[in-house]
């Protein structure tokens, strides 16, 4: 049983849209969805106003981002979209939970303590 949701641009896929020169405003334009939300920010929806708030953000989104966010835009709300289908079947989302749990490890800072106090004190 797969127990995670992955999205996203393989290595292979962001070391060709490197090697091809990304540019933010093509998924920008190519994406109405995408684009819409890009412009509600810049239009100051989610700051009353304000198109100053999120200026910076937004053109580090089109013109200078080394993340390649828009890239992984539509694979996120995909991945998303499956994410919520699957929370309404409480069967399959709580055996999901339930072996998430079982399946973790101790704490990073759990072990860190215990070294700590095994290995300084």
């Amino acid at each position: 049983m797969d127990n995670i949701f992955i999205f996203g641009m393989t290595v292979e896929d962001v070391d060709y849209v490197k090697a091809n020169g990304y540019d933010g405003t093509l998924y920008y334009e190519d994406n109405p969805e995408l684009k819409q939300v890009i412009d509600m920010i810049q239009a100051g929806f989610f700051s009353h106003g304000n198109k100053d708030t999120f200026k910076d953000i937004v053109d580090n989104l089109l013109y200078h981002d080394r993340f390649l966010t828009l890239a992984d835009y539509a694979s996120y709300i995909n991945t998303q979209d499956l994410v919520s289908q699957t929370y309404t079947n409480t069967a399959l989302w709580a055996k999901m939970a339930i072996h998430n749990i079982a399946s973790s490890g101790k704490f990073s800072s759990d072990r860190t303590i215990a070294e700590y106090a095994r290995e300084i004190w």
